[in-house]
């Protein structure tokens, strides 16, 4: 594009393809833009919950390696990564099961039908650093557990 611009004959106005393909490139700068500014968005929020997540983690590492060298206690006592991924996926269920219980289905027309739409909504909502700090202990306690 730029090779055309440069080497244009005539008037640059009257070659409609360069226009159109410098509209489209300027179309795609834009959309290359807004993209790069909601990506700025989301890492900051990733990196967030990766920072309140920290303690749990922290004693996931603590378990992992106390778990690895249980073997010198005695040798019936070796455990894979797999059978420590399963132990922290059973703890994060725990937990989640712990403090999002499943709720009993309600049709429409039934009485309290109104209550349950209000705690799935409820469940929609954004965690308060309280309730974070909450699901982060019982994590932790879980993994240890």
């Amino acid at each position: 594009m730029l090779f055309r611009l440069a080497n244009a004959q005539r008037d640059i106005l009257e070659n409609i393809e360069l226009i159109e393909n410098l509209e489209y490139s300027k179309k795609i700068s834009s959309e290359i833009k807004e993209k790069v500014e909601i990506a700025k968005v989301t890492e900051v929020m990733i990196n967030d919950a990766s920072e309140a997540y920290r303690p749990a983690a922290s004693r996931g590492a603590l378990v992992f390696f106390l778990m690895i060298e249980l073997y010198k206690v005695h040798s019936f006592y070796k455990f894979s990564l797999d059978s420590f991924v399963i132990v922290v996926n059973r703890a994060i269920d725990i937990v989640a099961e712990r403090m999002n219980p499943k709720k009993a289905v309600k049709e429409p027309g039934e009485e309290g039908a109104e209550v349950a739409e209000e705690e799935e909504n409820k469940e929609d909502e954004p965690m308060t650093p309280r309730s974070l700090a909450k699901r982060v202990d019982a994590l932790i306690d879980s993994i240890t557990y």
